[in-house]
């Protein structure tokens, strides 16, 4: 009799060791995410992960972007600082063979001054500026319709930075090489400010 309770003893302790054995192969218990799954989790709102309509329409992945320093502008074709977009060409210029580069964000949020549509904003700035950094298509930065990159620039859950109200045309963010938010400037800071040149050269 003790040795068939001997023998069932141990056919209950290998059944229960064999369990343990596949649940440790099917991978971490129901609740409790991997290192894989919050990288992952992670890595969905990161920068480098948005997409946006380029202004000829093509799509324009960020994670071309990987490892270039950024600045981010919402662009006007009727602003009183409209001039800057031949200082943000000068910027783009100066530093994009060391890995810098602009990427303008078009759009008619504020004081109506970008009525026209891409392929009107697109002559307008090639003609009156020679811009030749990347340009995305028309789009809103403010308010619910806002797009996915101004989500990310200025919502503090998504770049874990900072909260920030685009105030005006031609505001300025700061991206570096590994798609960290590091700073935003308003309208009335130049491109060629001291800082921004520093972080477009690589030497903030």
């Amino acid at each position: 009799m003790r040795k068939i309770l001997f023998l069932g003893l141990i056919v209950v302790i290998s059944w229960a060791c064999g369990t343990s054995a596949k649940q440790q192969d099917k991978g971490t218990p129901t609740g409790r995410a991997t290192e894989t799954e919050k990288t992952m989790d992670m890595d969905k709102n990161s920068f480098h992960a948005l997409r946006s309509a380029g202004l000829s329409g093509d799509e324009f992945s960020f994670s071309q972007l990987k490892g270039k320093r950024i600045l981010i502008v919402n662009t006007a074709s009727e602003c009183g600082y409209t001039p800057q977009y031949a200082q943000l060409q000068e910027l783009y210029d100066t530093y994009k063979e060391k890995g810098f580069v602009v990427v303008g964000f078009p759009s008619n949020d504020f004081g109506g001054q970008e009525p026209g549509t891409n392929e009107e904003i697109g002559a307008f700035c090639q003609k009156n500026y020679g811009v030749s950094f990347p340009m995305m298509a028309k789009t809103s930065v403010l308010g619910e319709g806002k797009h996915p990159v101004y989500v990310w620039l200025t919502e503090k859950k998504e770049n874990g930075k900072q909260d920030v109200t685009v105030s005006w045309n031609f505001n300025k963010f700061l991206i570096d090489e590994s798609g960290q938010w590091v700073a935003y400037y308003p309208s009335n800071v130049s491109p060629l400010d001291d800082e921004i040149m520093r972080f477009a050269a690589g030497s903030e």
